[in-house]
């Protein structure tokens, strides 16, 4: 608020000054004051010449203070600060050297203190799901959501403990208890396998190729309990098939990633039981992506029995590997990685650095021919199917699959 003060012989009449200040109270900084037994003597002295020697001073809204000068010593000094008027303010009637209080009715303040509040409220919100998400505590975003169920993410979601996260112990330890081995008995013989736990009560994700044409299936879970399980459904164009577990509960659960968000050169672990070597893990990362794989869906050419040195037969690039896939195939678009996988991987976990299932390992290719044994092993040629085709085919499998 800009204001003007007047000096002496700048009204014509000793009373205009407070004719203008009756039209407009704050147009003079002193104003003049009047009582019935004190008339206004035209020897006032007019107030003195006013120029502030420093800037306003804010000291609330609507309020702003001039420094006082140099009192003149004509006129006693402003009594005490008294409600509405700080100390040294003028409009009490004293003049001289105190200072000019000039007041506006204050705007209301607007409530920041709330708003800011309610700000950090927030950030303290996001913060805590940020915390939760970041320390891979599904539980803690079931909580903050409401939600029954957490879709895993293979970038998102950790199942290793944050000491030994990104290293492959770390990822055995958290995924092995949900890892079994599966044995097959065939008409003719047998087959070994792997599968993943996906509930509690026992419902187990593996190759349709493992317990093809089974007519029992026995599974054994890493600490050493063995469980017979019945087949739900099959899909044998994909390739997998949903076991379940009899009189089976309180199983330790895989968390299921999230395959689109796989990289090429992404660290991987892999987990099953190669030649019946239950638990075992092995590591490399995701070679390739997006590789059409062709399998057999042939029952008689289950795994033990048909291709070379009892392992699963496929076609990769026009050409076939472990043996002849018959006249009856499939074609899935595959996982290609160079972490070690031999006869018993098929329908075990292909898994990320934070604990999560990518895929389900399905074929590998082996050098091993029926003349010689000391070629025998992987190569670092291994397939498995994205999980995201696993989840897709989910419900389908639950209602018997497509074989069905």
């Amino acid at each position: 608020m800009t204001e003007s003060f007047r000096r002496s012989g700048e009204y014509e009449t000793p009373y205009q000054g407070d004719q203008q200040q009756a039209s407009n109270p704050l147009q003079s900084a002193y104003p003049q004051q009047r009582h019935a037994s004190s008339p206004v003597s035209p020897e006032w002295p007019p107030p003195p010449a006013y120029q502030p020697a420093q800037p306003p001073v804010a000291v609330e809204p609507g309020t702003t203070v001039w420094p006082a000068q140099a009192s003149s010593g004509s006129f006693p000094t402003a009594p005490a600060a008294s409600a509405g008027f700080p100390a040294g303010g003028a409009g009490d009637g004293y003049g001289g050297g105190t200072t000019a209080l000039l007041t506006a009715v204050p705007a209301e303040p607007a409530p920041k203190k709330q708003r800011t509040r309610g700000t950090v409220a927030l950030l303290a919100a996001v913060a805590i799901i940020a915390a939760a998400v970041g320390g891979g505590t599904a539980y803690g975003i079931q909580e903050l959501t409401g939600k029954d169920s957490v879709t895993s993410s293979s970038t998102s979601t950790s199942v290793v403990p944050s000491a030994k996260k990104g290293t492959v112990a770390g990822v055995a330890a958290a995924v092995s208890p949900s890892i079994v081995e599966i044995n097959a008995t065939l008409s003719n013989g047998s087959s070994t396998g792997s599968g993943v736990i996906i509930t509690s009560d026992g419902e187990i994700i593996t190759n349709n190729h493992v317990i093809s044409g089974a007519s029992s299936i026995k599974v054994s879970t890493s600490n050493g309990k063995e469980y017979t399980a019945k087949v739900v459904g099959t899909d044998s164009k994909k390739d997998l098939a949903l076991i379940k577990l009899e009189n089976a509960s309180g199983l330790t659960v895989a968390t299921l990633g999230n395959s689109a968000g796989v990289q090429v050169g992404d660290d991987v672990v892999a987990i099953g039981s190669p030649e019946g070597l239950t638990g075992t893990v092995t590591s490399g990362i995701v070679s390739a992506l997006d590789r059409d794989v062709t399998v057999s869906t042939d029952e008689s050419q289950s795994q033990g029995q048909g291709g070379g040195n009892g392992q699963w037969p496929f076609e990769f690039g026009g050409r076939q590997f472990n043996g002849d896939t018959g006249t009856s195939t499939t074609t899935y678009k595959a996982l290609q990685t160079d972490a070690s996988l031999n006869p018993g991987n098929s329908g075990g976990a292909l898994i990320d650095m934070n604990g999560n299932i990518i895929g389900i390992n399905s074929a590998m290719y082996s050098a091993a021919d029926s003349t010689s044994s000391s070629s025998a092993g992987s190569v670092g040629l291994g397939f498995a199917i994205p999980i995201n085709t696993v989840k897709a085919d989910l419900a389908s499998l639950r209602a018997g699959g497509s074989d069905s």
